[in-house]
């Protein structure tokens, strides 16, 4: 079965994403996604080069052109340098997607002031920050698509997740300030928030599997969340902005 979001299209042709965290699991598949409606993918990671350029080889195996680009998002100048040099590479930029993240685990009472900035300032901080630096390019586009990612933790305010809850909650609430300030300029800007989903990182990282909490009882595959990206940034997505749509499972249907 072809995993969702993959099916071959058009509606991108022309058109250029921006996608950071994109060397691996979500942000890989958000990339493929983009690239097989026929976009050209600026894939950014903060420090995985060579996977990054993995994505970029299977981009360009599809047919459709690529660049992998370094940035650490909790850096203002990075991230600034990173978007001119998107920009100048491809010339335009009309879909965004600001995937990357922290989500450290930290009891509450072990976590130090620089641990919280350093989350919030890459959770959060980095996609104001992104925002303004490719705002005069999406703009422009006269049809820009800007994608935020709260997630579950947000939703739950899962334990040892403080400054991870408090930083996401802060990214939903930004959406939907920015949905409304940039209408005017054609610009739908929606959040995902995806629950439990099979990544090489959260098996790394030991978390435990909690599908007998998730009605649909299993997790998420990362190109679900990639499909749902792609319906935002294309045509079906139209009329949709300010919004924060749950990809869970029904774990919890209540929220923010």
């Amino acid at each position: 079965m072809t995993d969702p979001g993959m099916h071959k299209g058009d509606e991108f042709v022309g058109k250029v994403a921006l996608v950071t965290g994109a060397a691996r699991n979500i942000g890989r598949a958000i990339a493929l996604s983009l690239a097989a409606g026929g976009a050209k993918v600026a894939v950014v990671t903060r420090s995985n080069i060579e996977q990054a350029r993995g994505v970029v080889a299977e981009i360009k195996a599809m047919g459709c052109d690529a660049e992998a680009f370094l940035a650490d998002m909790a850096e203002p100048a990075q991230i600034n340098a990173m978007a001119d040099a998107v920009i100048k590479r491809f010339g335009r930029l009309d879909l965004l997607v600001l995937n990357a993240a922290l989500r450290e685990h930290v009891h509450f009472d072990q976590i130090s002031y620089e641990d919280w900035r350093r989350v919030l300032s890459t959770n959060l901080d980095s996609v104001f920050v992104a925002t303004k630096a490719c705002l005069p390019a999406l703009k422009s586009a006269g049809d820009g698509r800007i994608i935020t990612f709260a997630g579950v933790t947000a939703l739950l305010g899962l334990k040892d997740r403080a400054h991870v809850a408090a930083s996401k909650h802060g990214i939903v609430g930004l959406t939907k300030a920015l949905a409304q300030d940039l209408a005017a300029f054609g610009i739908r800007v929606n959040c995902i928030s995806p629950g439990q989903i099979d990544t090489s990182r959260a098996a790394g990282r030991g978390l435990r599997d909690r599908s007998k909490d998730i009605p649909l009882g299993r997790q998420g595959t990362s190109f679900e969340i990639a499909g749902m990206v792609r319906s935002l940034c294309g045509p079906a997505g139209a009329y949709i902005t300010g919004q924060t749509i749950h990809i869970n499972g029904g774990l919890s249907n209540s929220g923010v």
